[in-house]
């Protein structure tokens, strides 16, 4: 972490500590996983298996490619595995722009819960 995030841990009082704790930033795993829930959770499992369609079908024709002697059914071969291959990589990159987006929706749903815990804070002392 940074010197800034231990600076805020340390003025942070034990129940914001604690918010803090449990709102805690995904590792990459974890927020790739998390892709996979919610109401989009759908458009996600759709796109992968997309992509694993596609990269078996580039394997598939890479294996064709590679047992071929033949120059032009080589060649068909490979530009259809290469072709198979990349598409399936750009399904697989599609996903990063909603994982940074979860991301970002995620922080700041953390600072709002901070904020709304400092604020029931400031409205007790203000009742006493």
């Amino acid at each position: 972490m940074s010197k800034i995030d231990d600076m805020i841990r340390e003025a942070l009082e034990g129940r914001d500590r604690d918010l803090l704790g449990q709102t805690g930033e995904l590792g990459y795993l974890e927020l790739g996983l998390s892709q996979f829930r919610g109401r989009l959770g759908w458009v996600t499992w759709v796109v992968m298996i997309a992509q694993i369609i596609f990269f078996l079908i580039g394997v598939w024709c890479l294996f064709h490619f590679y047992g071929n002697p033949d120059l032009l059914s080589a060649l068909k071969w490979g530009i259809s595995a290469a072709i198979s291959l990349l598409f399936a990589l750009q399904l697989k990159l599609s996903l990063a722009p909603q994982m940074q987006a979860d991301r970002v929706i995620r922080e700041l749903r953390r600072v709002e819960l901070l904020l709304v815990a400092r604020g029931a804070k400031s409205d007790d002392a203000t009742k006493d």
